[in-house]
């Protein structure tokens, strides 16, 4: 067992964890993401560079309640052509995000921070590429309808494990980078502390 804080109240990723033989203790960051992002937005930053750096704001904030223990921060964002989409605030919002999708290929991005003492000492980025099936608005909202709130706007608008595996034709990359964390990663960057 290897004992990490996680840096965020997702379910699943505490899941993935504890599934993977790390002792875990859950301290969310409560980072405010929103005017993060358009701030970094505005100065042109890419998806990629905007998830990277939500993962290692929220790990180094709770890093720095902690003495000499690995905590750990990630962020997920879709990417579509370069815009950055995130989650849905209501469900029109879903909606919306789920018309924009519809047909098309896109990236989810999953960006994961290791810091220590209140300092990022790794990070990693991991793309997976996810092509959705073409549907009418009817279905659309038929979709949206079998989803719960804490589901919906916890994951984005899809759930890879759950109803979302039906909206797309193609998945490449791996499942637990979509969930939001890519463990194998991990794993081989703490073994060498084991």
């Amino acid at each position: 067992m290897f004992k990490i804080v996680l840096a965020s109240k997702s379910k699943v990723r505490e899941e993935i964890l504890k599934k993977n033989n790390f002792t875990c203790n859950v301290h969310p960051s409560n980072v405010d993401e929103e005017p993060i992002k358009e701030s970094l937005i505005k100065e042109g930053a890419s998806p990629e560079i905007i998830s990277k750096n939500l993962a290692e704001l929220k790990a180094n904030k709770v890093s720095n309640k902690f003495h000499d223990v690995f905590v750990l921060g990630a962020d997920s964002v879709i990417d579509l052509d370069g815009e950055l989409i995130s989650k849905p605030q209501d469900r029109g919002e879903a909606l919306n995000i789920l018309k924009k999708l519809n047909g098309k290929k896109h990236s989810l991005i999953s960006s994961v921070c290791i810091s220590k003492n209140g300092s990022m000492i790794w990070n990693y980025t991991e793309r997976a590429y996810l092509t959705m099936k073409t549907f009418t608005n009817e279905e659309l909202i038929d979709y949206l309808k079998k989803i719960p709130n804490n589901i919906l706007f916890a994951y984005n608008v899809y759930q890879i494990e759950g109803e979302g595996r039906n909206l797309f034709v193609n998945i490449d990359g791996n499942e637990d980078t979509i969930m939001g964390l890519p463990i194998n990663k991990i794993k081989k960057y703490v073994s060498n502390y084991k």
